[in-house]
């Protein structure tokens, strides 16, 4: 086996272990060989985060290993983005997230970001408390194949109506999907709401979108 290959390997062990500092020394050493961010990106790192999406969803791992996956990954990530960047790597897609007005919780939104970055979308992260005019305003920026809304609480997740609302009356509505999500959310809530989709988690939104996309 190849140095270049062991690198690949460890890496993608390293990643489903949550262990960023071997990760991002790793990724150090891949690029000074080298090799390709992409396939640093698509042979390694994205097929460990699939795996630790499906360890999550059959009860092998929680929140926490999630949690430190993602943040190991995350590491490798600041690493390789300008350098992606640069190559003018093309997104496969572009998603707009942001926490809704009145919740100021990121832990789950930030989950979702570094999957959905690892899955090779350009992520625009709005971040906490965001009013409906600035997801309205980023829909028109940076033209979104999806958004999302995230909420925590039971008392925030009403302002998806209005956040839709608002989408829906400057005209945007049919340009972008909708995803929802957070604690308290759920397939129903989804429904009742008027958007396009709900996960209950970050790898199932993943999966999901892509699904919705034609990209799966």
């Amino acid at each position: 086996m190849s140095r270049q290959d062991e690198i690949l390997d460890a890496l993608y062990n390293h990643t489903i272990d949550g262990e960023r500092e071997p990760v991002v020394e790793l990724t150090k050493e891949a690029l000074s060989l080298g090799m390709d961010p992409m396939v640093v990106l698509f042979e390694a790192l994205i097929p460990a985060l699939e795996e630790v999406g499906r360890l999550f969803e059959d009860g092998t791992f929680f929140v926490p290993e999630m949690l430190v996956a993602a943040r190991a990954m995350q590491g490798a990530m600041d690493i390789l983005r300008p350098l992606m960047a640069e190559t003018a790597a093309k997104p496969v897609g572009i998603f707009v997230m942001g926490t809704v007005k009145g919740d100021i919780h990121d832990i789950g939104k930030n989950l979702c970001n570094i999957m959905l970055e690892g899955a090779g979308f350009k992520v625009i992260d709005l971040g906490v408390n965001v009013p409906e005019e600035n997801f309205v305003a980023a829909i028109r920026e940076h033209q979104p194949d999806a958004v999302g809304l995230s909420a925590f609480l039971t008392t925030t997740m009403p302002m998806f109506i209005p956040t839709i609302e608002a989408i829906q009356k400057a005209g945007l509505r049919d340009q972008v999907k909708i995803f929802v999500g957070g604690a308290p959310v759920t397939m129903e809530y989804c429904h009742k709401v008027g958007a396009d989709g709900y996960a209950p988690n970050a790898s199932a939104l993943v999966r999901e979108l892509k699904a919705m996309l034609g990209l799966s």
